[in-house]
């Protein structure tokens, strides 16, 4: 069982370790496209884009409540 437990210790954290990197590598990326662009403006409409991928409603329906919801 102690091996177990060092196998499943070791894998997770190399898990850790590269998601770590590419967090890394992110933000490296968007720092590279600071000049270039707004990469907060980014980042919020891919996370739009990522939502309106997801849904499967009325997109008419969507916008008219995200409308109303921008008017308060």
């Amino acid at each position: 069982m102690r091996q177990f437990v060092i196998e499943l210790a070791q894998k997770l954290i190399t898990i850790e370790n590269e998601k770590r990197l590419l967090t890394d590598q992110q933000k490296d990326l968007f720092e590279e496209y600071e000049d270039k662009l707004d990469v907060k403006a980014f980042k919020a409409a891919l996370r739009i884009s990522k939502i309106k991928t997801g849904f499967h409603g009325s997109d008419t329906e969507l916008d008219n409540i995200l409308e109303a919801l921008n008017r308060n």
